[in-house]
């Protein structure tokens, strides 16, 4: 059962409160997304580390009922 948009975004905001967020479903299937990721949380991470938070933040789910995330975290841009 593919895992809907919604949901995905729902998780990241839990598990990142400030995240700015945006995901676009690359096949239409609800299976494959690609994701940018900003959040403080991020700062001073490794881009592994960083990446390796979003799948927790996935609750498992990655591998199950999403098949395939391209994933791009960064740090928001202070002024």
């Amino acid at each position: 059962m593919p895992l809907e948009q919604d949901h995905l975004e729902a998780l990241i905001k839990e598990a990142f409160p400030d995240a700015e967020i945006d995901i676009q479903d690359l096949a239409g299937d609800g299976d494959h997304y690609a994701a940018h990721i900003k959040s403080k949380a991020f700062e001073g991470l490794t881009r592994v580390k960083q990446h390796q938070m979003v799948y927790d933040a996935l609750k498992g789910k990655m591998g199950e009922e999403l098949h395939a995330l391209a994933l791009q975290t960064s740090v928001p841009q202070t002024d």
